[in-house]
This record gives C-alpha cells, structure tokens and sequence, in this order.
C-alpha cells in the first residue's frame, strides 16, 4: 500500500467518524424533546407491536429518501443511501439507549420487550436527527448534493411528507391532542383548518419551494393547487397515521376523528411547510 493510498483511506476514516459525531449530534438535538416525555416512555411499553414494527418499518424509506436529498454524507448510488439510512437508524437506536438509560427510563430489572419497545419508538426521531445532522450542524453541500436539493415536484412532496413527519410525530403522543380536540366544536375544526392551509401557503410562498421562482399570472393558482392544498393533504394522511400508530382513533365516532386529525394536522402542515429549512 502506498503512503498516497494510505494517506487517502486515513482521510476517509477521520471524515466518516466526523460524520457518526454529527450524527449522534443530531439525534441528541432532534430527539431530545421527546426523549424526556412521559408519553413516549409509556407508549414504548403498551404500544401494539405490530404497529411499532410497521412504524419501524415505515422509517427505513423515509431515511433512504432523506438520505438521497440530505444525508450527513455525500453519496453516489443507492447502495450509498441505504448504508446510510441503517447507519442513521443504528446512530438513533444507540442515542436513544443511552440517553434513557442514563434518565433512569430503562432499567436492567425491566422486561427486555419493554425496553426495546422504548428505545425503538425513541429511536425514530433520534434516527430522521442524525440524517439531517449534516444540514443543521455543518457540512457542505456538494454539487451534486445541491442538485439533488432542488427536486422535482415528486421529491419536494416527500421532503413535505417528511416534515409533516417529524413536526406531528413532537406532539402526536400528548394528551394535548386529545384534549384540544375534545373541546372543539365543529366550527373551530372548520376555522383550524383554513388556518393550517393558509400558513401554510404563506410559508411555502416564502420558504423556497420549486415552482415559485416564477411570478406570473398563475402562480399563486400553481403554487397553492400543486404544493399548500397538496401539502396540506400529505399533513392530513400523516396525522391520520400517527393517530392510527399511538392508537388515537378507536372508540371516536367520525366527527371526533375529523377533529383530531385537524388538530394534529396543524402542527404537521407548519412540518410539511417549512420542510425546506429543516431538510
């Protein structure tokens, strides 16, 4: 081995370990929030495991794709991407074992079914923060990346699908939802939801979003047809989803499921609208 070749192979251990530094970094930020809710730590014991296991299962595309738009390393072909997003999950499930640990939520007299329950629910977030560790936390952007960051319509529906994501998932597990969603009328669903639609228009005005660049005649029309009332759509269905995860929906009659979806649609369209500064 050459000292050229050596030279090359020390320069990209020492990058992938700054990148698993970020990366830990970047769960310990995104997840933290809900690391230290008590909602989340009992969701992880009595939760119904297939839906966990879907949850999981659900996550590993979404890091794939995310890996692709912004991974915490540039990456060349698919195979790069799905390294990445089970290097990012296994970063996540890591954080997320310490970090309870260290809280005192899991202990060694615990079940281990309990305990994995736990830090797998946690490690979800803590996974989408340590793929999006080389965004928030440092790192520029390749050329290529770059190209990659300005999307088709297709991929900037996912980066909002994936914000409705991460928003929704902070608050889905509270029993804020379910109260504020009990106290509302008909009315105030109606108004919560041209109030979501119209935030979210705005933000998706202001933020960046494909399609925008042009200002003609039709682009307020484009713009709101094609992304907020999309959008919007996409932070339903993910509400909807979440809702159906953390067993949210049974026993509600159907105006009760309207509500609490739009209550938590809320917060998931603010998600899908400003995808583009956390992504």
């Amino acid at each position: 081995m050459d000292i050229t070749h050596q030279r090359a192979l020390i320069h990209n251990e020492e990058h992938f370990a700054r990148a698993l530094a970020r990366a830990s970094a970047g769960a310990v930020i995104f997840a933290f929030p809900l690391l230290m809710t008590m909602e989340m730590w009992e969701l992880g014991f009595y939760m119904d495991r297939f839906r966990l296991a879907l949850f999981m299962l659900v996550t590993l595309p979404v890091l794939f794709g995310l890996s692709y738009f912004s991974g915490f390393e540039e990456t060349f072909c698919w195979q790069d991407d799905l390294i990445d997003a089970l290097t990012a999950f296994g970063v996540g499930f890591l954080v997320s074992a310490a970090l309870l640990t260290i809280f005192g939520i899991t202990t060694g007299d615990q079940p281990l079914p309990e305990i994995v329950g736990k830090i797998a629910l946690q490690s979800v977030p803590a996974s989408i923060g340590a793929m999006l560790a080389r965004k928030q936390l440092g790192g520029r952007d390749a050329p290529d990346q770059e190209r990659r960051q300005r999307s088709s319509y297709a991929g900037e529906l996912f980066l909002m699908m994936v914000g409705a994501l991460f928003v929704g998932f902070n608050v889905a597990p509270t029993e804020e939802m379910v109260l504020i969603a009990y106290k509302m009328t008909p009315w105030h669903t109606v108004a919560l939801a041209f109030l979501s639609l119209g935030l979210l228009h705005v933000f998706v005005y202001t933020v960046g979003f494909a399609g925008q660049e042009s200002r003609g005649e039709d682009t307020f029309r484009s713009v709101f047809l094609r992304f907020t009332v999309g959008g919007y759509g996409l932070a339903l269905l993910v509400s909807f989803y979440l809702l159906w995860t953390f067993e949210r929906v049974g026993g509600l009659s159907a105006m009760e499921l309207v509500t609490s979806i739009v209550v938590l649609g809320f917060p998931a369209a603010l998600g899908a609208a400003t995808a583009r500064l956390i992504v």
